[in-house]
């Protein structure tokens, strides 16, 4: 059997988690309160997951 190639890994991009303004440095996301500050969760449509512990809060839509 042939071997199968691996996909590089592509490094996190953490500057894409914050926001200047000012002389102030503000987070896009929100901290996961399980796993505590430095893991951020990922915002979904209709949820927020913690992608190290799968720490999930619902969203509701506003009408």
């Amino acid at each position: 059997m042939p071997k199968k190639k691996k996909n590089p890994k592509k490094p996190m991009q953490r500057w894409k988690l914050y926001n200047i303004s000012g002389n102030k440095l503000e987070r896009k996301n929100k901290f996961c309160p399980k796993c505590g500050i430095g893991t951020f969760m990922a915002k979904h449509k209709d949820r927020i997951v913690c992608g190290n512990c799968n720490y999930v809060e619902i969203v509701k839509e506003e009408k």
